[in-house]
């Protein structure tokens, strides 16, 4: 049986090859209590903040694709064949909080793409509601049957809410799935759930890095415990949730501006990062 390391402690995994853990410190306010949540691509950035925001009572079930920091089943949600394999092991388990945070970004020309944009959409709008659809069903009805509520929290992006030129397919993606979660929420608004989608933007994480984009997150970024703590606030109180007051007013003011002047500048400033 693998061992992982998080937090430094040593923890054990189950038979399935999904880490399972307590919960590191709450954030400053109490969050809601969850008996335990799946949190994809946990094994870094907002997606391990949000597993350490949690109170320590929420078993955790984490996975992720960095093996020397999660060492169990390597998920590569971009594949069907692991989506399915984890969605067979959570169908079984006593989940009431599924987090979709695994994604990546390809910062570039939209037509150099290929397959890496297809592992892309697969990852960060396929496999989110492949997970959505098989598992809340149930969570749905075991919260029914417990009078508690379950959650579902979709990590996206505030890019999700206007076209991005060089980086057009991540944008395109993370668009859908805050239509899709938004759909989701009004429909479910009457059943035991909680639904957000949570549209962060610059984070200080190994995103902009790994999506082959030389600028790092400078003024105006957050740290992912403050994206953390805003996604467990945020839950049950809206559908959707953009993180700081700067991303806000500029998300405001985008669908003000005419499309061909917010294009123009977007691509202007993208266009003179060189790619990694």
């Amino acid at each position: 049986m693998a061992g992982i390391i998080r937090m430094g402690v040593a923890m054990s995994t189950a038979g399935t090859g999904l880490g399972q853990a307590a919960a590191g410190p709450a954030a400053t306010k109490e969050p809601m209590r969850f008996e335990a949540a799946l949190i994809t691509g946990a094994t870094s950035g907002i997606g391990e903040a949000i597993a350490r925001a949690l109170p320590a009572t929420t078993a955790l079930w984490l996975t992720g694709r960095d093996v020397s920091r999660l060492a169990t089943f390597a998920a590569d949600l971009a594949t069907r064949g692991e989506q399915d394999a984890m969605i067979a092991w959570a169908a079984a388990a006593p989940i009431d909080l599924l987090v979709n945070n695994a994604g990546f970004g390809r910062f570039g020309p939209a037509l150099e793409g290929g397959e890496r944009d297809r592992a892309m959409i697969e990852l960060n709008l396929l496999a989110p509601m492949a997970l959505a659809q098989a598992l809340l069903p149930g969570m749905l009805e075991a919260a029914r049957a417990t009078g508690r509520r379950a959650g579902l929290i979709n990590v996206a992006s505030v890019v999700g809410f206007f076209p991005w030129p060089y980086f057009a397919a991540y944008a395109a993606s993370k668009a859908f799935l805050v239509s899709w979660t938004e759909a989701l929420a009004a429909e479910l608004r009457d059943d035991p759930v909680d639904v957000l989608a949570l549209c962060p933007g610059a984070t200080t994480t190994k995103f902009l890095e790994r999506a082959g984009y030389a600028g790092m997150p400078g003024w105006g970024s957050h740290l992912p415990d403050r994206v953390a703590q805003e996604a467990l606030e945020a839950l049950g109180r809206r559908p959707v949730h953009v993180v700081g007051t700067t991303n806000r007013i500029a998300v405001a003011a985008m669908r003000y501006l005419p499309r061909w002047l917010t294009m123009r500048g977007t691509a202007r400033a993208t266009a003179r990062i060189d790619r990694r």
